[in-house]
């Protein structure tokens, strides 16, 4: 699975990817901290990404003008917010710019690896599977 990470804090980025990276089978596409950098890195080809993870609040702009040119930048994939603001107006706005679903940082990152999990083709059967197979190896 590729992934491109829309986040201003190297240190919640680099734990995201680090945890990611521990469960899932993932390429990193790239990353951007700003609004601006995200659109144009987006244009570049990381709107190819199967899976593109933004935050609200940015260095500059913001994840919602992220999200509002998901469909300028001919996206694929699946487009996920995480965020420490999830209310119920967050969510609401960030489905009508068309995210799939929406993540709280504090309290919903099992959540989050869970459904990356599915994305990929992996479930509890399909890990048992994958750790198997890699002990015959």
């Amino acid at each position: 699975m590729t992934v491109y990470l829309v986040e201003d804090s190297t240190i919640i980025r680099d734990n995201l990817l680090a945890l990611m990276h521990e469960t899932l089978p993932l390429t990193v596409m790239g990353s951007a901290s700003s609004e601006t950098e995200a659109i144009a890195a987006l244009r570049d080809g990381a709107a190819t990404a199967d899976l593109v993870i933004v935050d609200i609040f940015l260095k500059d702009g913001s994840g919602l003008g992220v999200l509002a040119a998901r469909h300028q930048v001919a996206a694929t994939g699946h487009w996920i917010v995480l965020t420490n603001h999830s209310t119920p107006d967050m969510r609401r706005k960030c489905l009508e710019l068309g995210a799939d679903a929406l993540f709280d940082k504090s309290n919903e990152i099992e959540a989050l690896l869970l459904y990356c999990k599915r994305l990929a083709g992996l479930d509890a059967l399909g890990d048992a599977r994958n750790s198997l197979e890699a002990a015959l190896d």
